[in-house]
């Protein structure tokens, strides 16, 4: 049988239909958190540490859910497709993949990425006493040198930063940037530290001068097990729609900060007849000015 389309009766059911349709200019994108069957204690702390840092656009699942994403991802799509989430993150502790967590985005509601991370060396947000930082701050995110030289390592720096890049701005306060997260590969390992950013008055420059606290979460990354989107399907992901590319202006251009610069061609000057400051020394006397008038010929009378 073929689906049927309903339409809305009530008005609350066409504005949530509404807000589900594509837009030029997207929401900010909802995670949800969902625990697994088996979850221990130091999984269960880490999901809820990156749920605050992901508040308000997040979805916790405290119910225990029989779930393998690895193997049959149909049941996480459809929890995706209800929440109305693109982001993911899946929890869960065996004997074979203790402290496990499984982390993914969607496109179109159907997995792109999706990728197996272990837990090593945590410390959760309630180890380090010391302040945090507001809720629904945009963090800074620093990743050091080694992210780049494989396929797997370049699409899990893309899914870090979509991940928790926060929402979109167009203006930064730089008192707001107060939260600093720093990825670092080291030995095959993903170490993950979060920072607090204070700045303070120096002494010998008129910039501030910037002192970091970490404030956790402390854990590191073992890259396990990944499923990874074709390369067609992920330029179609990141495919922009032509109403939002920026129209090309002739002898216009922008930099990588998105400052505009522009070239300006004009004709050249005469420089004798060029304005000058008003002065007694400047001033033509009269014999020079007589000699500047150009001199009439004389008429020829016919005969």
């Amino acid at each position: 049988m073929e689906h049927q389309v309903k339409k809305p009766k009530t008005r609350p059911g066409k504005r949530f239909l509404e807000n589900r349709e594509p837009k030029l200019i997207e929401n900010d994108k909802k995670t949800i958190f969902i625990r697994g069957v088996n979850c221990n204690q130091t999984v269960l702390t880490a999901m809820k540490d990156f749920a605050s840092l992901k508040k308000p656009n997040c979805v916790f699942f405290n119910r225990k859910n029989d779930i393998k994403p690895m193997e049959n991802d149909t049941k996480l799509e459809f929890f995706c497709q209800k929440s109305d989430a693109s982001l993911f993150m899946f929890g869960s502790h065996n004997k074979k993949r203790p402290n496990n967590l499984v982390a993914g985005r969607l496109f179109d509601y159907h997995v792109l990425d999706m990728f197996e991370l272990g837990i090593e060396d945590f410390k959760s947000m309630k180890d380090f006493k010391t302040a945090k930082v507001p809720i629904g701050s945009k963090p800074m995110l620093l990743f050091t040198e080694g992210f780049e030289e494989t396929l797997e390592h370049r699409r899990l720096k893309n899914f870090f930063i979509d991940f928790f890049r926060g929402p979109v701005v167009e203006y930064i306060n730089l008192k707001g940037l107060e939260h600093l997260l720093v990825f670092s590969l080291v030995q095959g390992k993903i170490l993950f530290r979060s920072y607090r950013t204070t700045l303070k008055k120096a002494t010998e420059s008129k910039a501030p001068s910037v002192e970091l606290e970490e404030i956790g979460p402390h854990m590191n990354f073992v890259l396990r097990r990944h499923q990874l989107a074709s390369e067609d399907l992920f330029k179609k992901a990141c495919k922009k729609p032509k109403q939002l590319k920026p129209t090309k202006v002739k002898n216009m251009k922008r930099d990588t900060f998105g400052t505009t610069h522009g070239r300006i061609h004009m004709e050249r000057q005469d420089y004798a007849k060029l304005q000058t400051r008003k002065l007694k020394g400047l001033k033509k006397r009269k014999s020079e000015a007589i000699s500047d008038v150009p001199s009439k010929k004389p008429k020829i009378e016919e005969t």
